[in-house]
Formats: C-alpha cells, sequence, structure tokens
C-alpha cells in the first residue's frame, strides 16, 4: 500500500515539477499565442508550496529521489525570490526615495493618504487610482496629473506626457525631473484591470456553481492578458527609447513570473529581487498572496532598499518604498 502511496505522490510531484518549469516559459510565450499560460504564473505560489511540502515528504521518507526534486528547486530560485526574497542588508547611502500606491480612488480620505504618504519623506510619489485626490503635499510643491495617475516631486518638472493613449483600459504616463543635477525619467503605470470582486472568486459547495464561476473567470483573464501584451509593449518601447535613466513603477495588474513581468524586466532591475526583504504581498484584498506593484529602474539606477508598507490599510494596496543610488 505505501508503495502505490509513493509512486502516486512521485507523479504528483513530477506534474508539479512540470508547472512550476512551464510556468517559466511565461518568457517566450506572449499571451496573443498561448494566453492560458499565464494562468500558471497566478498559481505560481500555491504550486510552489506543494511541491516544496512534497520534497519534505520524500526527505521525511529517506528517500533518494527527495535529493532529486531539492536540485530540481534550484532553478526555481528566482523565480520563488520574485515572491519570498531574503537579500542582504544595502549600506549604501540613498540618493532619492520613490513612493508608488493605488489609493482606491482615496476612499480611506484624502486627508490620511497624504499624512501617510508625507511621512515616507519621498522625493517623488506615484499615485494610480487617483479619483479626487488633489491635495497639495507641502513637503512636494510639484504635481502632475494624467488621467488616473497623478505625480509629485520634490523638485521643478521638467516634461510630462502620456505613453499609452486609448490603451484600452489601461495607463502610463512620465514626467522628467531633475535630482542632485541629473535628470530622471519617472513612468508610472497602472494596467488594464481585471475588476473582480470576492464573489467571484470565492468557492462554492455547488459543482454546478463552481464551474460555471471558473469558466467566468477564464473568459475574463484571457482578453486582459491579451490587452497587456499590447500595454507591455508600448511602455517597454518608451522605456528603451527614453533618453534619460528610467524608474518604472506603478500598479501592473500582473504578478511575478507572468509575461508582463518577464517583458517588462528586461533590462530593467526589480527593486524587490534586487534588495527586497520578506514577504512581497503588495495587494491584500484576499487572502492569497498577490505581488502586483513594482518599481524597476534602468541600468545607471541602482536600488538601494525596497519596502512594503503594511502598518495601515488606506486602500486595497500597500504603498511600495523604493531608495536609489544615480
Amino acid at each position: 500500500m505505501m508503495k502505490i502511496l509513493r509512486i502516486i505522490v512521485f507523479i504528483i510531484h513530477l506534474g508539479l515539477l512540470a508547472l512550476l518549469y512551464l510556468c517559466m516559459m511565461n518568457a517566450y510565450i506572449p499571451p496573443r499565442v498561448f494566453a492560458e499560460l499565464n494562468f500558471l504564473s497566478l498559481a505560481f505560489p500555491i504550486l510552489v508550496l506543494g511541491y516544496c511540502l512534497l520534497c519534505l515528504f520524500w526527505i521525511l521518507s529517506w528517500k533518494k529521489r527527495g535529493l532529486f526534486f531539492l536540485l530540481a528547486l534550484v532553478l526555481l530560485l528566482t523565480p520563488i525570490r520574485r515572491w519570498v526574497n531574503y537579500s542582504t542588508e544595502n549600506k549604501n547611502a540613498s540618493d532619492f526615495k520613490v513612493v508608488s500606491f493605488n489609493i482606491k480612488a482615496a476612499e480611506a480620505g484624502i486627508a490620511n493618504i497624504d499624512h501617510h504618504l508625507e511621512s515616507f519623506s519621498p522625493d517623488i510619489i506615484l499615485i494610480q487610482e487617483k479619483g479626487d485626490f488633489k491635495e497639495e503635499i507641502e513637503s512636494m510643491p510639484y504635481r502632475k496629473e494624467i488621467d488616473i495617475l497623478e505625480f509629485y516631486s520634490k523638485t521643478p518638472i521638467i516634461e510630462s506626457g502620456r505613453i499609452l493613449i486609448d490603451a484600452d483600459n489601461g495607463y502610463a504616463s512620465y514626467i522628467d525631473t531633475e535630482i542632485k543635477g541629473k535628470r530622471i525619467r519617472f513612468i508610472n503605470v497602472y494596467l488594464k484591470p481585471f475588476e473582480l470582486n470576492k464573489d467571484m472568486v470565492k468557492p462554492s459547495t455547488n459543482l454546478t456553481v463552481s464551474e460555471e464561476k471558473a469558466k467566468s473567470l477564464i473568459a475574463r483573464f484571457l482578453p486582459v492578458f491579451k490587452a497587456h501584451q499590447t500595454q507591455v509593449e508600448q511602455i517597454r518601447l518608451a522605456v528603451e527609447k527614453s533618453p534619460y535613466p528610467v524608474i518604472l513603477g506603478g500598479d501592473f495588474n500582473a504578478v511575478p513570473n507572468s509575461y508582463e513581468y518577464y517583458y517588462l524586466s528586461q533590462n530593467m532591475t526589480d527593486s524587490f529581487l534586487e534588495v527586497g526583504k520578506g514577504l512581497g504581498t503588495t495587494f491584500h484584498d484576499y487572502k492569497f498572496p498577490i505581488r502586483i506593484d513594482y518599481l524597476f529602474s534602468t541600468k545607471e539606477i541602482k536600488p538601494v532598499s525596497l519596502d512594503t508598507d503594511r502598518s495601515r490599510q488606506l486602500s486595497d494596496h500597500c504603498p511600495i518604498i523604493g531608495e536609489f543610488k544615480y
């Protein structure tokens, strides 16, 4: 009986390994070719957890195949670190600080959000889903509002503009400003949302209802994955054409190891992967770990620290705070 159980567990373990490796193919296969592959990026944390538990099973069973599965895990370390990281402390002094925050139309109150953001003493603030958030921040006198995005800066805004125009409910804009005499371009992003609510993803004891919900979610996700491909193509082109070093931040509505993540992170540094610590979750409206807010930088700019502030719930997102050296 135990032998049969081990065979079943072995097959399941191989299946999980195959799915995890297949998830990394999102780096090469775009949604317009095979959008369904992007679902694996959403399931990645669960797949990894299941895989690690089965590794523990083999270790406790004193089976050599446990060593094989542990070695196979080596290729997954970087994809895992995009969710949970363990970087050592960077002792370099930073040149500037950036905060990115989706404020969910300021439902928590403009004054609360204003005071909280100012407490980080940032040089630049990137706001998504700004709603009626038009509060003046005393320490950041320069402000630019473009669609549902907003920028706050301590230094004068030299230039600004849209990157995504009529982009199927996706937004991206930029500002240029000088920090310590050097001009930097800050791109603020809000990719097309999935527009989910908790009832859509809540499991049901009724199998028919659960099946209908699953079909509905698939029908909702696939077109958004394809829309994201168009949007990230335009954003990456804007980064590549920028005459200045770039900080790319915002709410990407895409998790690590997704096509969107791989495509935008090419030739850019993910601050969390470089200097982040602990769990990278930035969206807390569901009990499932979700990281969809990022700060990327081009090679001229080095991340010094990246923190996710979970001290207050002023939105369904958490502010992310990055320090950089130029």
